[in-house]
């Protein structure tokens, strides 16, 4: 009964090349970097002697983009943050890259630049040689110093005079009991060295009395110490005979019906710049802006661990050089990136990004039991991703893109949980036993995307909709009517929303100005299913810096030095330029260029079996039509048959639509 459409014998075919207009948004080549470099330590009031934070593309506005596409030029020019060891503060400049000059700086005499990966290896050194934190190790039965880790963790804003004006760092420790070993599994609890990064001046050592005894049993990880494994399972390989479906030139890329380019940073790492499904306007820029990691102990100098893995640390410099076969499979594309060091020389991270094609299941399918026939097509995702590594955690980031018109993004986290000492069957209330004597802290992962939308071009709101019941009534006499109300968020504080479960609440980003076929704005809905509560005080030393996490949205208008949701300069910050403060500006967000701030993420209730390391987790979000066009736009995909499947262990196969 069960008769199936015969799929038609199509030619594949490779996506056309990408518009040439998207090699504008590509990133600052090493050239480039070292035009910039040049340039600034020319400067007499920099001089050479000048340390680099950040150095990456001066993006255009939205109107200098429009004007771009309408033939207008678009110059080359570089933002960079840049600091000195003897003078507080941090100077912005734009530097024109063809002119090799400084057209635009300011002086932020409070801020701090944040920490640099030469930085935090030199935090480890100046600590262990201090005769004060020597001491305490000695105290607790550690005679030879070469197995003790020093982690530089930020210090964060807690009010201490010592500390004002300097770049700080609250240091966790670790004892490797051997070569290659987890030293995570050895924590050396209630000793927290306090240094100023800049200067290697160690400011105090806080040896907390009364504090549980290093644990001492191995939980390695390395293949090396580990009893031999079980045979592995057969391959499962990724075949594609044809080649991929997409094409990329330098860093623009096209496929399917989507056009974009892939941008880098320092601070963010993966960005994308203009997607476009069918030559229409979606998302101008889309990047994770910031993480930030509230630790939920108050004990042994815990309270400090509200870590900013992207803004005080740069997922961008900290990215990891994938590799074939092992991060990512089938056919790869890669694309290297090139940040800055400290003194600007140019630091090259191959195999940075990763770009290849995923099947994606069932993508719709449909059997009409009266006719008998079924007509299905599976899906297919291009997936574009990097990896970085932020001390003991590594995030894993996923941009998709689907043949119906969706975007979405994954976050996986994985490594080592952050480990504290107890006294063996008596852990804290803010932690979880993982090994006798070996605790994780309760934490959160808060990340926040920045979505510069373009839905359909310019002139975009939010829309905010709600379901509601509708009691008993003449119209309700059984009781089962509710609907769905749609509110536009006109405002900056009337668009600072939380996620509401009891409504059903949603986020949709619409075109006012283009309706669709049965006459509605077109749409792009947000779906948010990974929101957290915060768990910090919003008035504590943390809560105050991580502002943007009270909200799940956050809509602002587009201003280009409003790039952050915890502000341009976030290492010891006061979160006076965060999101919750931006905000009470109250400006138009209704029909303009706005852009959305989506906070979501991870609520870790840490398990034995996150240890030794833990399997990736998982948050995200994602974009999706919502009106955008008149039917669902994979609806006439050409019919398909794997060729490549066939029954276990028979060798045929069968045809499924």
């Amino acid at each position: 009964m069960n008769e199936t459409v015969n799929p038609a014998s199509l030619k594949p075919a490779a996506a056309p090349p990408p518009p040439e207009h998207l090699q504008a948004l590509k990133p600052l080549s090493p050239d480039e970097i070292n035009v910039v470099v040049a340039t600034v330590k020319a400067d007499p009031e920099l001089g050479p002697g000048v340390l680099f934070e950040n150095i990456d593309l001066r993006e255009p506005t939205p109107a200098e983009y429009r004007a771009y596409l309408d033939g207008a030029p678009l110059p080359r020019e570089a933002r960079v943050n840049v600091n000195h060891l003897e003078v507080r503060g941090v100077w912005q400049l734009i530097v024109s890259i063809a002119d090799k000059a400084i057209i635009r700086r300011k002086h932020f005499p409070t801020a701090r630049a944040g920490f640099m990966v030469e930085q935090m290896m030199s935090v480890e050194v100046n600590v262990k040689n201090d005769p004060r934190f020597i001491e305490a190790c000695r105290k607790r039965g550690i005679a030879d110093m070469t197995g003790v880790i020093v982690d530089s963790w930020s210090g964060g804003n807690f009010g201490h005079e010592d500390e004002e004006g300097r770049l700080i760092s609250h240091t966790f420790s670790w004892l490797r009991v051997h070569e290659f070993g987890n030293y995570y599994a050895h924590p050396i609890e209630g000793l927290n060295a306090v240094i100023d990064v800049k200067t290697g001046e160690v400011l105090r050592v806080d040896d907390y009395p009364d504090h549980p005894p290093i644990p001492m049993t191995r939980y390695d990880y390395d293949p090396e110490f580990l009893p031999a494994p079980a045979a592995p399972l057969k391959p499962l390989d990724v075949v594609q005979p044809d080649g991929v479906s997409f094409t990329i030139k330098d860093h623009a890329i096209s496929w399917d019906k989507w056009t974009l380019a892939i941008g880098f940073t320092p601070r963010e790492g993966l960005v994308l710049h203009d997607i476009r499904y069918d030559g229409r306007s979606v998302v101008r820029r889309a990047a994770v802006a910031e993480l930030v990691v509230p630790y939920g102990s108050p004990l042994y100098g815990h309270a400090r661990q509200n870590i900013f893995d992207v803004g005080e640390y740069g997922f961008g410099k900290l990215t990891n050089s994938l590799r074939l076969g092992c991060d990512c499979l089938g056919q790869i594309q890669y694309l290297d990136a090139h940040v800055n060091g400290l003194n600007g020389e140019v630091v090259t991270i191959e195999k940075a990004v990763c770009i290849h094609e995923e099947d994606a299941g069932i993508l719709w399918k449909h059997w009409d039991f009266r006719t008998g026939r079924t007509v299905l097509h599976r899906g297919r995702k291009l997936v574009i991703s990097s990896i970085c590594t932020v001390g003991n955690y590594e995030y894993a980031q996923y941009w998709y893109l689907d043949q119906a018109g969706e975007i979405e993004f994954e976050m996986k986290a994985t490594g080592i949980v952050n480990t504290n000492a107890c006294h063996p069957g008596q852990p804290d209330k803010y932690s979880t036993e993982i090994q006798p004597g070996l605790g994780a802290p309760i934490h959160q992962h808060i990340f926040c995307a920045r979505l510069d939308m373009a839905v359909d071009g310019s002139g975009n709101s939010v829309v905010e909709t709600n379901s509601y019941m509708e009691p008993y009534s003449e119209s309700n006499p059984y009781g089962n009517a509710f609907h769905a109300v749609d509110t536009v968020l006109k405002t900056e504080l009337a668009a600072a929303r939380r996620a509401d479960l009891s409504t059903h609440r949603s986020w949709k980003v619409i075109n006012p100005n283009k309706l669709n076929h049965v006459g509605k704005p077109v749409a792009y809905k947000l779906h948010a299913p990974n929101c957290v509560t915060p768990m910090i005080q919003e008035d504590g030393p943390s809560g105050i810096r991580s502002n943007f996490i009270r909200n799940h949205i956050w809509v602002t208008p587009f201003n280009e030095n409003e790039r952050y949701p915890g502000g341009e300069f976030v290492a010891n910050s006061d979160g006076s330029d965060g999101l919750a403060e931006l905000v009470k500006q109250d400006r138009n967000v209704d029909n303009t260029d706005i852009v959305l701030w989506h906070s979501f993420g991870l609520h870790h209730v840490v398990r034995a079996e996150d240890f030794p390391v833990q399997p990736c987790i998982s948050c995200g979000f994602s974009l999706a039509p919502a009106g955008f066009f008149p039917v669902n736009p994979s609806n006439n995909l050409p019919p398909v048959v794997n060729k490549a499947s066939v029954l276990a262990g028979q060798g045929g196969g069968s045809c499924c639509c």
